[in-house]
């Protein structure tokens, strides 16, 4: 292996104990662990590696006295820059962010560092930082997703209604513009909304309809229902049904000729769109017309 990749591989703790062996019978391998104490003791918040490698070579160079010097320091250079570049690459992927989204009718499940794993819904996604993750095991949300946590340190979920607070523990969240729905499934979940924290014991569920809070329901599921392919709802308004309905299927509903804040309580599937619109418009006496990916809603 070349000197470069062992000494990146060594900045990225990657080494493997041969690969260690072979680093440390390097003959910069001092000046190595020197160089790269001092460039960790002056790196800031904002780091610069660019920078850091001109000012060392500024430093380096203001003390070249002879030729012999010049000489010596050429190869105190060439470490400097590999460990400049190798610190640039730390920082910048320690600080970067991962993300996961999923498109129209389509769910995806995603296994976290800790081995716990979130499913995404249609048309949702999710944002982290891997290098972080076990001093800091956050997510942001955005869209639907069903969380089973590994044990460890706290496990939250950001989204822009409100924080879910875990450590260990099955849950879902939901959400969709002025919806925010957390359902617990086993263990316990912690709920900050505005300035509320509620704690949710399995089968319970916090829901937010257009900013209104609704009494605490009592689920008898043991996972969410989407996962099997099918959305359900209880008292929901019915343009929340037909954002989904158009979410699972990836076409647009016209609904200008009907009333969308009438409720519906009911489920359908995403495995039939003629079956899934039956279930809707029947029990609101409503009718429907698909022209190719537009569906138009009337009133019987």
């Amino acid at each position: 292996m070349k000197k470069e990749d062992l000494i990146l591989k060594w900045l990225d703790n990657n080494l493997s104990p041969t690969e260690l062996e072979a680093f440390k019978n390097l003959e910069d391998y001092e000046d190595l662990v020197t160089l790269s104490q001092a460039i960790m003791r002056f790196k800031t918040e904002d780091y610069n590696s660019d920078d850091a490698l001109a000012d060392l070579q500024e430093k380096l160079k203001a003390k070249q006295q002879t030729k012999q010097k010049r000489n010596w320091m050429k190869p105190i250079l060439r470490i400097a820059a590999v460990l400049a570049i190798g610190f640039g690459t730390f920082y910048y992927t320690a600080t970067q962010d991962t993300n996961f989204e999923t498109l129209a009718a389509q769910k995806n499940t995603i296994t976290l560092p800790d081995a716990s794993t979130v499913t995404l819904n249609s048309l949702s996604s999710i944002r982290f930082n891997p290098k972080n993750w076990n001093g800091n095991r956050e997510i942001k949300l955005n869209g639907e997703g069903y969380f089973k946590v590994a044990k460890g340190a706290t496990f939250s979920v950001q989204t822009k209604h409100g924080i879910v607070t875990v450590l260990g523990t099955q849950f879902s969240v939901k959400e969709r513009d002025s919806n925010f729905e957390v359902v617990c499934y086993e263990g316990s979940v912690s709920v900050n909304y505005n300035s509320d924290s509620i704690i949710l014991k399995p089968n319970e569920s916090f829901v937010v309809i257009d900013g209104e809070r609704k009494a605490t329901e009592i689920v008898s599921i043991g996972s969410p229902l989407w996962l099997a392919n099918e959305s359900t709802f209880k008292s929901m308004p019915l343009r929340y049904v037909i954002a989904e309905f158009e979410r699972q299927y990836n076409v647009t509903v016209n609904t200008k000729d009907i009333n969308t804040t009438q409720l519906f309580t009911g489920s359908f599937t995403h495995e039939n769109i003629n079956v899934a619109l039956q279930a809707i418009t029947l029990p609101l006496h409503l009718t429907f017309k698909k022209d190719s990916d537009v569906i138009l809603l009337s009133s019987e």
